[in-house]
């Protein structure tokens, strides 16, 4: 298999990646699409770069919410908001620690994550989904301990704020 058709088929086999990043930071489908198709674009230029160290799905979440984040700094003109639809939460966020959680919950994570910068947002998405720390530092070029200390920081910051447990 040459390294093209390598490619492809590992995006193929992670595409569920573009769409839950895609849908962390954008708050409509046409968005969704644009975001999603720019990522694409990055992880093809981007893939001769990538050297084997991590999965391809962990590189691919680096490549994708890097692109995310950038795309809202630099479209921030926009009014760009993280969807709070049940829908669109559940979506972003597929798991058993979310799936079977009420609607309205889903919405106040929704508003949670809005209220969060976009570095933040991404941590808390990895968090979410069971990533250890150290393959959230290495997905956001971070190192554990400080992986750690945003976690816990965003924690008391949501137990303050919402009178929560923060867990």
């Amino acid at each position: 298999m040459d390294p093209q058709e390598r490619f492809l088929g590992e995006l193929e086999a992670h595409k569920k990646i573009l769409y839950k990043v895609a849908s962390l930071y954008c708050a409509n489908a046409q968005d969704r699409q644009d975001l999603m198709q720019e990522t694409a674009v990055q992880l093809w230029r981007s893939h001769g770069r990538f050297d084997g160290r991590s999965s391809f799905a962990t590189w691919m979440y680096r490549v994708a919410l890097n692109v995310a984040i950038s795309w809202v700094r630099d479209d921030s003109r926009r009014n760009r908001h993280v969807a709070t639809d049940a829908h669109v939460i559940d979506t972003a966020l597929a798991d058993e620690a979310t799936h079977d959680a009420p609607p309205h919950l889903r919405v106040f994570l929704g508003q949670l994550l809005e209220s969060l910068d976009a570095l933040d947002r991404a941590l808390v998405l990895l968090y979410l989904e069971g990533h250890d720390q150290d393959e959230i530092a290495a997905i956001l070029g971070l190192t554990a301990t400080n992986v750690a200390t945003k976690i816990n920081r965003i924690k008391t910051r949501l137990q303050r704020e919402h009178g929560g447990s923060g867990t």
